[in-house]
């Protein structure tokens, strides 16, 4: 009784306007307070919470994505993978898929890599006879590749609260992170074979192809070296985000000459502002933690979970229902700093994977992404779309209809990923 009157409390605040931080944050020093807890707990658990050198690779990520970002970075990808597949049938859309996979390894954030591609892809792809819902649903589900395919912002967080292996978990994000991309591939090759209306592209010369891809393999090479850095421990995690930060910087201040030292200090106060955001979520979510941990509520869900699921399949499950709807009224890294202290002690009880687990989380906040009404990625490509010469009047309503489809098949690649497990645990742990 007592874990549900903390719950309602809870979404009570959020339905009441109050940023996820503070209200778990307030919700658990009131906790503590009436418990009879020492208030010393509150302070000592908000700096815990971000006394951590793996929490380092944060801000230093997205620094990188926003210098990737601003460079022009995603614009020579895109350039690069349409000028070798653009001719294809659906080949643009394939393209776009690619591009998306690319960056997202590159920058490891999900609104950065779909407000990159979108630039370029919305335009090229609406001008090519693509139906336009179909593009913004195709761009808004193409980035949370960004947050699947290593490194991941997403996977660092959830890491760092289970105290899991970061690399383990960038690495069993591969598997997982190709196959969606190719469910994905597999779906707009389809639309674009039974439906109509696009324009196929002119095959690019084999002059135009080398010249584009030169002009991005300084981003290929930048993606290329962040994953293998990692797996073959070269850098750790917080070292890979610190080198690839200063990479971008190369390429983009050196090779490509697109960024500017004047752009140097936005960059710096827009990336301060998302990782005080993600800082002050994550001391929020600690407070609370260590207030429902003190109430017993993650042992009361345990034995809960334990007595009424018939084993490991029927917890996943439920699980990734719950996210689902979660995922209409909460952010990705709220609904992980909320879920995780609650379940974690059900994973070791139910003999879970907490690696496996992790990439299923992260898939499921996928979708978090992509649902109405809170799904960060719906607004970043409704807000680029805006910028093109002909979305001046697109609606909310207009991508979500493009992204329904997109939804079903991240639904489709958890399940397959839940009945073979190797395809995300054979790489970290049997290659």
């Amino acid at each position: 009784m007592t874990g549900i009157v903390i719950l309602l409390t809870l979404f009570g605040f959020l339905l009441a306007g109050i940023d996820i931080a503070f209200a778990m944050a307030g919700l658990g020093i009131v906790m503590l307070l009436v418990g009879g807890y020492s208030p010393l707990m509150i302070p000592q658990a908000m700096l815990s919470s971000v006394d951590n050198f793996i929490l380092l690779a944060v801000p230093l990520f997205i620094l990188m994505a926003n210098v990737l970002l601003k460079g022009g970075a995603g614009e020579r990808l895109f350039s690069a993978v349409q000028s070798w597949i653009g001719h294809w049938p659906g080949g643009l859309a394939v393209a776009t898929v690619l591009s998306c996979a690319i960056f997202g390894a590159t920058s490891g954030s999900s609104v950065a890599t779909s407000a990159t591609i979108g630039t370029v892809a919305i335009p090229e792809m609406v001008n090519r006879g693509y139906e336009r819902r179909f593009v913004f649903g195709l761009l808004a589900a193409g980035g949370t590749l960004g947050i699947l395919i290593p490194p991941s912002i997403p996977m660092i967080v959830f890491g760092f609260v289970l105290s899991e292996s970061i690399v383990d978990l960038f690495l069993a994000g591969i598997g997982p992170g190709l196959l969606l991309a190719t469910v994905f591939i597999a779906y707009v090759v389809a639309k674009a074979h039974f439906g109509s209306g696009y324009q196929s592209m002119p095959r690019a010369s084999w002059a135009e192809r080398w010249t584009a891809t030169a002009r991005a393999l300084p981003a290929f090479a930048l993606a290329a070296g962040i994953v293998f850095g990692i797996y073959l421990g070269v850098f750790t995690p917080t070292e890979a985000a610190g080198v690839g930060f200063v990479a971008a910087l190369v390429i983009t201040l050196g090779i490509y000459r697109s960024l500017k030292l004047s752009d140097l200090p936005q960059i710096a106060i827009s990336s301060m502002r998302t990782t005080v955001m993600i800082l002050f979520i994550i001391v929020g979510a600690k407070v609370f933690g260590q207030a429902i941990t003190l109430y017993q509520l993650p042992q009361d869900v345990t034995a809960l979970v334990t007595g009424s699921m018939t084993g490991p399949l029927a917890f996943i499950v439920a699980i990734c229902a719950l996210l689902l709807a979660l995922g209409c009224v909460l952010e990705t890294l709220s609904m992980m700093l909320l879920m995780l202290p609650i379940i974690q002690p059900s994973l070791g009880g139910l003999g879970i994977d907490p690696i496996w687990f992790g990439v299923i989380f992260t898939m499921m906040i996928e979708c978090a992404l992509i649902t109405p009404p809170v799904g960060l990625n719906l607004f970043v490509i409704q807000a680029v779309a805006r910028q093109t010469p002909d979305g001046a009047g697109t609606t909310i309503a207009d991508i979500v209809h493009g992204v329904l489809p997109f939804v079903i098949l991240i639904l489709i690649t958890v399940s397959i990923v839940v009945a073979v497990p190797d395809i995300a645990l054979y790489i970290p742990f049997r290659l």
